[in-house]
């Protein structure tokens, strides 16, 4: 039986959450996503804007964003029009769009760092064989909100991943495409991220016949 002593000790440990802000973290806004970018682009921080413009186009996990190789994004030196990633999570190949500001950033950014097919595109202190870090990148994201007056607790790295999947569900009301972009394999995942309700889910999913 644990004496009194080990029981005190336990007690007063510090909770993993204490002074954080926890649950579902919020997408970016447009305009803040925009503020950000011109941020970046002023500051001419080419590897964070292109590490930025990507995890917007991309809706990945930031495990698999820090993971991009060269050959993923740009095979032939450059960047592409679409691109295929295979999840770390679920193994499943997510396809996704890169937008012209997008392919400029990247393009940018591979000329600058002088990255070849084979290298991973976004690599961290611990050496040019090494993936950047989940951990870095979010400290990364927090110096972006930051630099544009947002409160870097509230928001985190699957902040990006859902901003531009809710834009489209906002737009469409497609929960299925929203899925299919962000490589679920089930609908409710995809409710959960979007953060909507079930019950709107549900009357979007009935008007589609198959």
């Amino acid at each position: 039986m644990p004496d009194e002593d080990s029981l005190s000790t336990k007690a007063r440990r510090t909770p993993w959450n204490k002074g954080k802000l926890i649950g579902a973290k919020p997408p970016l806004r447009p305009n803040q996503v925009w503020s950000i970018r011109t941020r970046l682009l002023i500051e001419r921080r080419t590897r964070d804007l292109a590490l930025f413009n990507l995890a917007i186009d991309s809706k990945l996990r930031g495990c698999d964003v820090v993971a991009l190789r060269v050959e993923d994004i740009a095979p032939n030196g450059y960047a592409v029009d679409r691109a295929t990633v295979r999840q770390k999570k679920t193994g499943r190949p997510v396809k996704f769009e890169l937008t012209d500001q997008t392919r400029h950033a990247v393009d940018d950014f591979l000329k600058e760092a002088s990255k070849k097919p084979g290298e991973y595109l976004f690599t961290g202190r611990r050496g040019h064989d090494r993936t950047m870090t989940t951990r870095q990148y979010a400290r990364l994201l927090a110096d972006w909100l930051a630099s544009i007056g947002l409160d870097p607790r509230v928001f985190g790295t699957y902040s990006l991943r859902r901003t531009k999947a809710t834009l489209i569900y906002r737009r469409t009301g497609n929960l299925r495409a929203v899925q299919l972009l962000l490589g679920h394999t089930k609908i409710e995942s995809t409710v959960r991220c979007l953060g909507i309700e079930v019950d709107d889910a549900l009357a979007i999913v009935e008007q589609v016949d198959v």
